[in-house]
Order: structure tokens, then C-alpha cells, then sequence
């Protein structure tokens, strides 16, 4: 087991019928890979994909978060395996051989215009909301629109008025506010407005790449005036333009560069690291959870020292983490 307190904030899991991840699976992520490679904890994701904004539309995302986040929590025993819902959870976890299992809820789509959803999935143990996936919905405008379920370029400017909100009712519950996926205006209103840092718990950046769901130097530096965090991740396609022929190509070495450049232009503290296993990430050198001592190692081998890992692979999270709880009424 990695003696670096190793966390991956954000990790899809297969639904409906997930697989048992108690054993050797097809998934990039189980507990088996998890052991092997030494990754002490995960943020498995009640993912919701954009539907109908309508009330049966709301009501059956709503439906799924509830169901996913009580099946994530299931998957801890409480022995091997321990259900982290708060920032000390997670740092006593660290200090015992346990697996950690953390959730997240990934789509504001599920809150539907329900300001009571935050703190229910606190009470469920979420640790943060995605505000939007592609295309809009009744927080934010997304990154990436989708035209065939009406989208029009940008229809809230950035957040709406419930949109605003639910941001509150969010600092409120201490659930942190994840602006991956959120078109720039709606992300840096986000920044400026939560009551805790916000955070992109899986995104890369611009200036090397140029993907709209990447963050530019500008939403960066909104990242270090708010005190947020930009966890880079393992998505091909986030950490390298399309070659010619049009196939994805990345590396753990890209994203260390990626690390680099964030690290250069807003400081190493609101850095941090993510697959988005499941969910499209894997790169060559981390495929599978199994491999995560090749992300370490690319990160040593330009320069980062034991207290720099600690801080990318955990420390930086938890701090956005427990600030987000400090804020909560």
C-alpha cells in the first residue's frame, strides 16, 4: 500500500448494474486495482446525464442521485473498506490500511429547481456537486451546449438566478461547489460568489490545449484569487490537441506538464490530481487504478518532492474540502 495519501476525485461507476467492485472487474477502477496500485481513496460519481428539464425529467435524475449515492455508500464495509463524508473521516482514514470510499453527485440536472437536494446528498455523504454536464440546465450554462436538446450558445450568461441560489444552498449544506463542465462566465461567477473555494475536480488546462472544457489562464487565476483548486486530469483529449488522424494520444508525462504549467501559473496549492476513470479518462501510464505509482513517479521525476505528492495526490482537496464544511450553517 503507497504511503502517499492518494485520492482520485472523480471516478464514474457503471449504471444501472454496476459490477461488484470488490472483485476483478472490466471497470478501470475496483478495489482489487485499487490495492495493487496503492490508491488509498476515490470519489465515486452519482452521474446524471442530461435529459428534459421538465418535472419528470427533474424527478427521475433526482430518483437516480438518491439510488447511486446509497449504492456508492454500499460499497464500504466499514473494515477494508470505510464511507469518507467529511474532510477528518478521510485523514483518519489514512492513518489505517483501509480503502477510502468517498461520493460525489455530478449534474445540478438532478436538483431540478430543489434547493433541499444539497444538504439531502450531504446527509447521503456527498462531498460535492458538478453544477452542469454538457448542456445547460437550470444552474448554469454548460461548456459544451447540446444543440439537439435545444441548447442555444449560452442561455443564462453564466448562472441563473436559481442558479445563484443553489450556489448558496450549496456553501449552506457544505457540499463543495465543482465547476467542471460549466461554461467560463458561469464558472468564475461561482468562484466570485461561493462562501468556500470552488473546485474543477476534473479539467486541464488551455493554454496547452485548447478544449473547451479546459480552464484559460484567466479562469485559473480566479482559481488562486477564490482559493480553489484545478485537479488535472486523465482525459486524452484534455491534454493534447487532436493529431491528424484524428486518434487521442496522452501520457502521465502530459499530465505532469499539465501539473507544471498550472503549478507555474497559480501556485502548487491549487493543484491536484484525477482519472475520470470510467468516464473516458485513462492514459498511457495510467490506465487502471493499478498504475497509479506511474503518475507518482512522472510527477517525481520533474522535480516534486514527497510534501508537493502529498499535496497534489490529497492535501489540496482536503483543505477546499474542510473550508467548504467551515462555511456550512
Amino acid at each position: 500500500m503507497s504511503d502517499l495519501p492518494t485520492l482520485d476525485t472523480h471516478i464514474d461507476i457503471r449504471w444501472p448494474n454496476p459490477p461488484d467492485p470488490v472483485a476483478e472487474t472490466a471497470m478501470r477502477v475496483d478495489f482489487p486495482k485499487m490495492q495493487k496500485g496503492g490508491l488509498r481513496a476515490a470519489v465515486f460519481i452519482a452521474y446524471l446525464p442530461q435529459g428534459k428539464r421538465d418535472a419528470e425529467g427533474h424527478a427521475a435524475a433526482a430518483e437516480r442521485a438518491d439510488a447511486m449515492l446509497a449504492h456508492i455508500r454500499g460499497r464500504a464495509d466499514g473494515k477494508a473498506r470505510r464511507f469518507c463524508a467529511t474532510a477528518a473521516e478521510l485523514e483518519a482514514l489514512y492513518e489505517t490500511d483501509a480503502l477510502g470510499v468517498l461520493s460525489a453527485v455530478e449534474n445540478g440536472y438532478a436538483m431540478g429547481r430543489d434547493l433541499s437536494a444539497p444538504a439531502r446528498w450531504k446527509a447521503q455523504g456527498a462531498c460535492y456537486l458538478t453544477l452542469t454536464h454538457n448542456g445547460h440546465n437550470e444552474i448554469a450554462d454548460a461548456a459544451i451546449p447540446r444543440p439537439e436538446l435545444g441548447d442555444a450558445e449560452s442561455e443564462h450568461g453564466g448562472l441563473s438566478a436559481f442558479g445563484r441560489q443553489a450556489i448558496g444552498a450549496l456553501n449552506q449544506a457544505g457540499v463543495m461547489v465543482d465547476v467542471s463542465h460549466v461554461a467560463k462566465p458561469g464558472m468564475m461567477q461561482a468562484a466570485e460568489l461561493s462562501h468556500s473555494p470552488v473546485v474543477a475536480t476534473h479539467a486541464c488546462c488551455r493554454a496547452l490545449c485548447d478544449h473547451p472544457r479546459n480552464l484559460d489562464d484567466e479562469q485559473l487565476d480566479m482559481l488562486k484569487q477564490t482559493g480553489g483548486l484545478i485537479q488535472i486530469t486523465a482525459m486524452m483529449s484534455f491534454l493534447n490537441k487532436t493529431p491528424p488522424n484524428g486518434r487521442y494520444h496522452g501520457s502521465v508525462e502530459d499530465m505532469a506538464r499539465h501539473v507544471e504549467y498550472a503549478v507555474a501559473r497559480i501556485g502548487l496549492e491549487h493543484v491536484g490530481l484525477s482519472s475520470d476513470f470510467d468516464g473516458g479518462g485513462g492514459v498511457q501510464g495510467w490506465k487502471d487504478a493499478s498504475e497509479t505509482p506511474n503518475l507518482t513517479r512522472a510527477l517525481r521525476d520533474r522535480g516534486y518532492d514527497e510534501a508537493a505528492l502529498r499535496l497534489l495526490w490529497s492535501g489540496n482537496f482536503l483543505r477546499v474540502w474542510r473550508a467548504a464544511e467551515a462555511v456550512a450553517g
